[in-house]
Formats: C-alpha cells, structure tokens, sequence
C-alpha cells in the first residue's frame, strides 16, 4: 500500500511541472483574464508543492546541508530573473522593486520560515534544537551583507538619494558574491558538520534515519524536475503579477506590497520543505533553508541588479527607508539572541512571527 502510494506521488510531481511549464508558455506575455489567473493560481500552487517534494528526495540523496543549499540557490537564482524582468519591463516605477523583493525575503526566511519552525518544533518537543555554530555564521553573512547592500545606499553622498554611486554598487556587488561565496564553502566543506541537524543530547545526525536513500537515477529525475518546477513557480508567478499589481493600485496600497507578494510566493517551496523537517525534529535543517535562502537572496541578487543596471532606463534604489531599517535591526538583535542558546522555546518563535507582523502591517500601512 504504501509503496502504491510512494509511486502515485511520484508520477504526480512529475506530471506536475511538466504541465505548468506548458501552462506558463501558453500564457506568456499574454493579458490574462480572471478565470485564466486562478487556473494559473492552481497550477502554480502544484508546481510548489512538486518543488518541494524534488527538493526533499534531492537532500535524502545528497545529505544535508547540500540538500537545503540546492533549493535555497536555484529559487533564488530565478527569483533573480523574476526582479530583473519585472525591472526591465516596469520602468521607473520598478526602481525599488530590487529592494523591496530582497528586504521582504530578508524578512519573511528571518522571520517568518524561522519563527514558524521554531514554533512547530518547540510546541512539539518542548524546544527546538540546533547547531549554534553554523547558525550563527549564516546570521553575521546575512547581517554583513544586508547593512552593505541595503542600508549604506541611504546614508552615502555620492549620488542622490538612497542610490549607490556606479563604484559603490560595484564594491557591493562583488562583496556580496566573495562572502556568500565563502558562506557555502564553510558550510559545505571546511565546517559542514555545523549545519548538520543535532539531538536534544548534542549528537550529529549525519544521516536519514529509517529510510533508505533514492538511487542516482531517481536524485537526477528529481534535480530536473526541480528545475522544471522552479521555472514554472517563477515564470507563473510573473504571469499572475500584473493582477497583483492592479489590485494593489486598486486597494489604495504602496507599491512596495508588489514585492511582499513576490516574495511570498517564491519563497513557498523553502516555507513548506522547512516547516515538513521542523515537524521531524530537524530544526537546523529549517534553519539551513531560512537562513540560506536569505543570504542567497541578498548575495545573488545584488550583483544581478548590478550587471542589469547597465541597460536598465530607471534608477535603482536600494537603501531601506528608517522604519525597515529599525525592522531590520531588531531582526539581527533578535536572531542573535536566539542563536546563542541553541536552543529556543515556542516564545522565541512567536517573538519572530510578531516582527514579520509589524513589518507587514507597515507594508500595508507605511
């Protein structure tokens, strides 16, 4: 029974992206009407939760933390090409989408992702355990990274407004690639063994526990369809932007609300797959996806919007106006306090799920 059940999932998250990945060419640069969008809503909401499923088979095979690095980089990788087709096709009114794409992923991995799984876990096994080493250095990437790419470009004179001069942007952008570049090395081959989930005892679990790993075949099937997936997230999530956008205008709503969205719902795939292994005890491993996928996002996209800033027509704005910047402030005090411990109770959680509260309000209501 359950190998029957094994085999019809298997065949679903293969059909899957295939089907959304020719949705998304039937309705590309197309103006889509309302039923059209919420078929192509259903389809998109499949094609994460195919992501999802690939990107677990792919960490069973490859082991942590590779597993959760893979999904972290390539969601982020096309969330990259979303922000810069959606720049390039928006004009002037697209200047702060960089930044409010890469801030509300900051937040919504910092604080929403890691509230949750702390939460979950937590509220299960009393805390949520985890390995204060490799946390601790994804927190000071993300913290580098964010005052470097976000809030310096509020405070520089160079150009006006918060914009970073042509030099300053391409000191951030190479910065960004050298520390996110250093990030993976550490946590793939000189310290892998700080990013591996740990028992409420301090013990490594280097290895899945009571299941035998896919073959290469079947890690190699997943990788392509994770792939496929991905795009199809993505490239869905763009065709259903212009509805966004509109009902954003017709709400009265800042623009920046366009992000958040954006954000939420390329971020789908890394929330289900880091709350699916808080439930099995394997915080750190939510932590990996969280974490990761805010440094991806951060050093991924900077250097991405600074290569197409060369033929973008609008101005890119990326220094964060004071309120985020007291947002983000409180995020990294916080984190670090609930990193030192290694270990956090379901108060820690809820204190992160109220930030990314505030923030959220604050989105809709500057």
């Amino acid at each position: 029974m359950i190998t029957k059940l094994r085999a019809s999932v298997a065949q679903w998250t293969v059909v899957i992206p295939v089907v959304s990945f020719i949705v998304l060419i039937l309705t590309w640069h197309e103006e889509l009407p309302g039923w059209v969008v919420a078929v192509v809503a259903c389809f998109l909401v499949g094609a994460v939760l195919s992501a999802v499923h690939h990107a677990e088979v792919i960490a069973h095979w490859s082991g942590e933390p590779f597993g959760s690095l893979v999904l972290a980089v390539a969601v982020t990788v096309i969330e990259v090409a979303l922000i810069v087709t959606l720049m390039a096709d928006g004009g002037e009114k697209s200047s702060t989408l960089a930044r409010d794409t890469v801030f509300a992923a900051v937040m919504i991995t910092c604080n929403g992702i890691l509230g949750l799984s702390i939460l979950v876990a937590a509220v299960k096994y009393r805390t949520a355990v985890f390995n204060a080493e490799g946390t601790g250095a994804a927190l000071a990437c993300i913290a580098t990274l964010a005052t470097l790419s976000l809030v310096l470009p509020t405070f520089t004179t160079s150009s006006p407004g918060p914009q970073f001069s042509t030099t300053q942007l391409a000191f951030a952008a190479i910065a960004s690639l050298v520390v996110y570049g250093l990030f993976v090395a550490t946590q793939t081959v000189r310290h892998r063994d700080y990013f591996l989930p740990v028992t409420p005892e301090g013990r490594v679990l280097d290895e899945e526990e009571h299941a035998s790993p896919p073959t290469l075949r079947a890690a190699g099937v997943s990788l392509l369809m994770l792939a496929v997936a991905l795009v199809a997230v993505v490239g869905l999530a763009k065709g259903v932007s212009p509805t966004i956008e509109t009902a954003v205008d017709n709400a009265g709503l800042p623009h920046a609300v366009v992000g958040v969205v954006i954000a939420m719902m390329v971020l789908l795939p890394e929330t289900i797959a880091a709350l699916r292994a808080a439930v099995r005890n394997r915080v750190q491993t939510s932590l990996n996806l969280a974490l990761g996928s805010a440094l991806a996002s951060i050093g991924l996209t900077i250097p991405a919007v600074a290569i197409a800033s060369n033929w973008l027509s609008g101005p890119l704005v990326l220094g964060l106006d004071s309120a985020h910047m007291v947002l983000l402030a409180l995020t990294i005090v916080l984190l670090t306090l609930t990193v030192i411990p290694r270990r956090a109770t379901p108060l820690q959680g809820a204190v992160h799920l109220a930030v990314l509260a505030g923030y959220v309000v604050l989105a809709l209501n500057p």
